[in-house]
């Protein structure tokens, strides 16, 4: 967990330090797996506290649930827009996700005609 967490700190130090415009979580989770890719057995070693947070996620998101409550009546006034902004932007997600898969195999030609919808038949 501590090593976790040091990358946590580096993440968030850059961040500032640098006044990047990203958050420093995310500049942490790029060097925790640059890291885990460089040295695979920092990987092996971190593995079984990243098995139980990930087993654990929902309670991360408690947190966020008591924030919700706590701004109920911003949520009246923007509730439609901000659900019609979570639903736009999932939806965007999801197919610049599947665009980038798409682009992906494509350039390294990977294919698997089993998982095709017509089994890889024309």
């Amino acid at each position: 967990m501590s090593l976790i967490l040091a990358f946590q700190l580096v993440g968030e130090v850059i961040s500032r330090l640098l006044d990047l415009p990203l958050p420093g979580p995310v500049i942490a989770m790029v060097l925790l797996v640059a890291a885990c890719l460089w040295r695979p057995s920092l990987a092996a070693r971190i593995r079984p506290v990243t098995e139980v947070l990930l087993a654990n996620l929902s309670l991360f998101f408690i947190p966020a649930g008591v924030g919700v409550i706590a701004h109920i009546p911003t949520l009246r006034e923007y509730g439609l827009g901000l659900a019609a902004a979570i639903v736009g932007s999932t939806i965007l997600a999801i197919a610049a996700g599947a665009l980038a898969f798409s682009l992906v195999a494509r350039w390294t030609g990977a294919t698997d005609p089993s998982a095709m919808k017509d089994g890889g038949h024309d």
